[in-house]
């Protein structure tokens, strides 16, 4: 399994973050892509990478310009841009997730809802295009999971559309709070964590140092000077498991088992996981419902979904009375199930909701794009024990191509699968 871990001796932002992945490997081709597909005005937007040396290290500082003027945002218009784009289902999901984290923390700051917070700074096209870009990389580049380091927290003050306000910002310690993260001394004064960057880890990351084979490392820079580096690192590599045979072999003994037959088998060997079946403690949230209108139950799923459900599921079922009910069941991360479950409380008509643990085997997975007559087709790639096992084209992928190209789903699809 591909994992990254994001080292944030000074901090994190958005821009900081795309910096650290375009470091990595993934194109800023790639990036303006995904920039593209969101449809925004015609020259409202310029985005550029630049080699700079950050003290004694060398880094990729991101630059993304945006003129659009004084714009301000609710939470609703954020996400349309983001599902009126031509991106994955995954990158939308996140990218909304992340938005909708960022409205929860500032509705507890200014006291009222999400629906009616007005995004400034965060819902600007610049943090637009931050978030939904970081999104699109860690997609792009294969990381199935990220890890995060503490975060260094800088005291003073700042200059905000809603006046002078104490650091850290009030939203990036709520966002932080609401998922338990961990904080160390900052090495001096200033903003270090933005909301967009403590958005981002908050939805994104899981604080803490995994086990992992290093493969590369990406340097990301921030536009501000400190008296240190300001710089955040994105290692990435693949998963050890605790206890398995890889993580006890020496490098000798790996060398010995494994010799390097070709440049090709060790590309191979650099894109498959490392276990042979990975299993994580989840919980099932789930609840029965005979009085709610079918119609709703979409919204509730694509609501379950930007707020971190990793499955969302119905099931006709017969209740008392001899009433047709509908069974609504959420698989979740565990830290995710009180938020879920009020999710749930809140958009149905049901009056409560009970939740088991349960735990599950996957296969690894890995994202490649692949070229095709009609254009590039992103595919999902399944591996187990390291064995290739089988390829799905993205679906959004195909229909999109096909409708460009006025040929069936079907046909865009088979030549992905070929190419792949």
């Amino acid at each position: 399994m591909k994992i990254a871990y994001l080292d944030t001796p000074s901090g994190i932002s958005g821009d900081i973050f795309l910096g650290c992945l375009l470091d990595a490997g993934w194109s800023l081709e790639r990036l303006r892509a995904v920039v593209e597909a969101l449809h925004l005005p015609p020259g409202s937007w310029r985005v550029d990478a630049q080699p700079v040396m950050k003290g004694p290290l060398r880094a990729t500082l991101a630059v993304v310009e945006v003129s659009e003027g004084d714009a301000h945002r609710h939470l609703s218009d954020v996400t349309a841009i983001i599902r009126a784009g031509d991106l994955p289902p995954v990158v939308q999901e996140r990218a909304s997730a992340v938005f909708t984290r960022l409205a929860e923390a500032e509705a507890r700051v200014h006291n009222t809802t999400p629906e009616q917070i007005h995004f400034h700074e965060v819902g600007a096209l610049d943090a637009i295009v931050d978030i939904v870009g970081v999104c699109a990389g860690l997609n792009e580049l294969g990381i199935e999971r990220l890890h995060a380091s503490p975060l260094a927290l800088g005291q003073g003050w700042a200059q905000t559309q809603h006046g002078r306000i104490p650091l850290p910002a009030p939203a990036t310690l709520e966002l932080l709070a609401a998922v338990g993260a961990p904080t160390v001394p900052a090495p001096g004064a200033g903003e270090l964590v933005t909301p967009t960057g403590a958005a981002l880890l908050a939805e994104l990351a899981d604080f803490s140092q995994p086990r992992m084979t290093l493969q590369r490392i990406g340097y990301g820079a921030g536009r501000k000077e400190f008296a240190w580096p300001n710089v955040a690192r994105l290692w990435i590599g693949e998963g050890v498991a605790l206890g398995s045979r890889r993580e006890t072999k020496t490098h000798e003994e790996e060398k010995k088992e494994h010799p390097p037959e070709s440049a090709q088998s060790l590309r191979q060997a650099q894109d498959t996981a490392a276990s042979s079946a990975f299993h994580s403690s989840l919980v099932v949230i789930e609840t029965n419902i005979d009085d709610m209108n079918p119609e709703l139950y979409e919204p509730v799923r694509e609501r379950l979904f930007a707020a971190g459900a990793l499955d969302v599921w119905t099931a006709a079922i017969g209740m008392k009375k001899g009433r047709p009910g509908t069974l609504l069941s959420v698989l979740a991360a565990a830290e995710k199930e009180a938020e879920l479950a009020r999710l749930i409380l809140r958009e149905t008509t049901t009056l409560g909701v009970r939740v088991y643990p349960v735990h599950r085997h996957i296969a690894e997975r890995a994202f490649r794009t692949v070229e095709t007559v009609y254009g590039p087709v992103q595919v999902k790639v399944k591996f187990l024990d390291g064995e290739w096992l089988g390829v799905k084209p993205e679906y959004d992928d195909c229909k999109r191509l096909a409708d460009a190209a006025g040929v069936p789903v079907r046909i865009v699809y088979a030549a992905a699968m070929a190419a792949a």
